[in-house]
């Protein structure tokens, strides 16, 4: 049964239960006298308030004997036992005093007890179901219908669901992308938001993949659908956030237990009570009230919602900011973690070529790139693309050529140029008359090109782009008193750079897929570590982590080495998983606290203690009381969706 099930059937229980409390609470003895009026009175009056009576207990508290005696049937007794226990006792009461002809009688307090419950239960199942609304929103994001493309232009509507893949559909401004797949035609920009995190629409064009749930901001595009179904992004992210709101914390293992001494706790407690009362005043309605209210009071309601709540917020708000949890523990334990260390490529880097600095005009920057542009190494065509991102134009060639291992060379308008590195130099037998840029941008790890006419005309250095999160998100993590470390594969050259120009605190350079097993125990030696990395190569390091993190790419997010994947391959996500476990953690605490604390001062309060000073409490009121606590639990977990993390 859904929680959208359990939240209307407690509501109406609760509306129905209350409308029929109203004549038990009129004709009552108690609540008369109290208020000063004398009910009306006609044939079978008498009988209002013990019929009414059995209606709300068979109706309002049927749902919690059946709970109940789940509960024992698993001989996991808990907080519905319980309820059922007091509402029973209560009613048992209440019924026998009709055919003892006795003046007590306990039927007001049984009916408003039974409403109160009935509330309290509405207000969880209706938090919890808010709580995974995030997730709702998730699954509304894909469309019911695509326009695919048939017949070259024309289009016709057809369901997702009969989607294939190879299929090519027509995704327009505004419309949401109905499955994962990668742009054939066109360019725009996508809102990822909601998947990955990412505030800012991100660029697409042709070669770029899309995910299936995102809006298409601007121009039109056309799409090859590459996953459908249960293969695509937001199906996986679905699929392992269900399983980490089932996977418990060590938190919630202890709520759990703690619940279930409850049980044993309340009922040790009652006996006392009412021993000791019927002691004092023998047994009659004053020692039934006490012990009742002892029971309700005692109900580990809010200690039942404590942590799971949390759970389930904080799994929901981790998915809305691109982190899937497969472990929920992982997160609990992400607080704790004494280092980050980072695989470098793709991770804190982007993981591709591009130009960094140039000392070269446009106009023979442009037939640099006109000579690269036939090339196939990922170095020409980083160049090339520098040259198309500033308005270049370039020029027609002839006579290209690859020089293995040194560069290229073609012809310009009947001029031979080459193109390469201190190998074409040697070759060409020309003096470095850059070799101050050469030497700066070598020191930062980067890979130096000439353009090179008799002479070198011009110098470009390249190398694997630093994210631009990846300073904010180590400055965060210094902040944190977190340790940062870099394990790679690149030179010692290229690590200290990167290192020095981030502020990494310590690397590891030179260092094979299967060694970076060793580097993680090695860092192991002075506490906890996080491994971040692209979950490929980094499987074994990931594993062997207290905390493995897989970085995405936006459609990969079943990286089974991994307990956390963030969607967005931005290394921000670290600093998202902590502020999470902080926040949940915050939570949890705070929640445990109330739903135990109240206890141990309402149960003596419930049992008595403070009666000779006139102060008592009435069963009715300690349902009150108890369910108020579940409701302050509740909010408390609420507010976590205001925080920013």
């Amino acid at each position: 049964m859904s929680h959208k099930h359990h939240e209307m059937m407690f509501r109406k229980k609760f509306f129905v239960s209350t409308l029929l409390s109203i004549p038990v609470l009129y004709f009552s003895t108690f609540i008369s006298g109290l208020f000063n009026y004398t009910p009306i009175e006609f044939y079978g009056s008498n009988l209002t308030v013990p019929v009414f009576s059995v209606i709300i207990f068979a109706y309002g508290g049927l749902p919690f004997l059946k709970m109940g005696k789940d509960e024992l049937e698993d001989r996991k007794p808990g907080m519905m036992a319980l309820i059922s226990l007091a509402i029973i006792v209560a009613f048992t009461y209440s019924m026998a005093s009709l055919f003892l002809n006795t003046t007590s009688s306990f039927f007001w307090e049984l009916v408003t007890l039974i409403d109160i419950m009935l509330l309290g239960h509405w207000i969880e199942m209706r938090s919890v179901r808010q709580a995974s609304s995030a997730l709702d929103e998730l699954k509304k994001l894909v469309p019911n219908t695509a326009e695919k493309v048939v017949d070259g232009d024309e289009t016709e509507e057809v369901k997702v669901s009969e989607l294939e893949e190879g299929d090519i559909v027509l995704v327009r401004p505004g419309s949401s992308i109905p499955a994962d797949g990668e742009v054939v035609e066109g360019d725009s920009s996508i809102d990822e938001s909601m998947i990955t995190g990412e505030s800012e629409p991100v660029s697409k064009s042709e070669g770029d993949e899309v995910i299936g749930g995102t809006v298409n901001k601007e121009g039109a595009l056309r799409v090859k659908i590459t996953a459908t179904g249960e293969d695509t992004a937001l199906s996986g992210i679905m699929k392992l956030v269900d399983e980490a709101q089932e996977d418990k914390t060590e938190t919630q293992l202890l709520a759990d237990k703690a619940a279930g001494w409850l049980f044993y706790i309340a009922l040790g407690s009652a006996f006392v009570t009412g021993l000791a009362w019927t002691l004092a005043t023998g047994l009659g309605i004053t020692t039934l009230e006490r012990v009742v209210t002892v029971l309700v009071i005692a109900c580990p309601h809010a200690l039942g919602l404590a942590i799971p709540l949390v759970v389930s917020i904080s799994t929901a708000m981790s998915a809305s900011n691109g982190v899937v949890v497969r472990q929920r523990t992982a997160l609990e334990q992400a607080r704790q973690i004494d280092t980050v260390a980072l695989d470098k490529t793709g991770t804190l880097t982007e993981g591709e070529q591009k130009v960094e600095r140039t000392d070269i005009s446009d106009e023979d920057f442009a037939k640099l790139a006109s000579i690269e542009k036939n090339s196939e190494h990922v170095i020409g065509q980083a160049i090339v693309e520098e040259a198309e991102d500033r308005g270049l134009e370039l020029h027609e060639t002839d006579s290209f050529e690859a020089i293995k291992g040194k560069g290229v060379k073609a012809d310009i308008d009947g001029e031979t140029f080459h193109a390469g590195g201190p190998k074409m130099l040697e070759e060409l037998g020309v003096e470095n008359s850059f070799e101050e840029f050469a030497e700066e941008e070598g020191d930062k790890g980067r890979t130096v090109v000439y353009l090179i006419k008799d002479e070198v005309i011009g110098a470009v250095s390249l190398g694997d782009h630093i994210r631009e999160e990846s300073y904010e998100a180590i400055e965060e993590l210094h902040e944190k008193g977190v340790e940062v470390a870099m394990i790679t594969g690149d030179s010692e050259d290229v690590a200290s750079a990167v290192a020095e120009e981030l502020g990494i605190d310590n690397w590891f350079a030179e260092v094979l897929p299967d060694e970076k097993d060793d580097k993680v125990r090695e860092l192991q030696e002075d506490g906890e570590v996080m491994m971040v990395g692209d979950g490929v190569n980094d499987a074994v390091a990931l594993t062997r982590a207290d905390i493995g993190v897989a970085i995405g790419s936006g459609t990969d997010v079943a990286v089974e080495s991994a307990d956390i994947v963030l969607v967005n391959d931005s290394p921000m996500g670290i600093v998202k998983v902590m502020n999470i476990s902080e926040l949940t953690y915050s939570k949890m605490v705070q929640n445990l606290f109330w739903a135990t604390g109240y206890n141990a001062f309402a149960i003596p309060l419930a049992a008595g203690v403070a009666a000779p000073i006139g102060l008592t409490l009435q069963p009715a009121v300690g349902a009150l009381v108890m369910s108020l606590s579940t409701v302050i639990v509740a909010f408390n977990a609420q507010l976590m969706k205001r925080k920013d993390i």
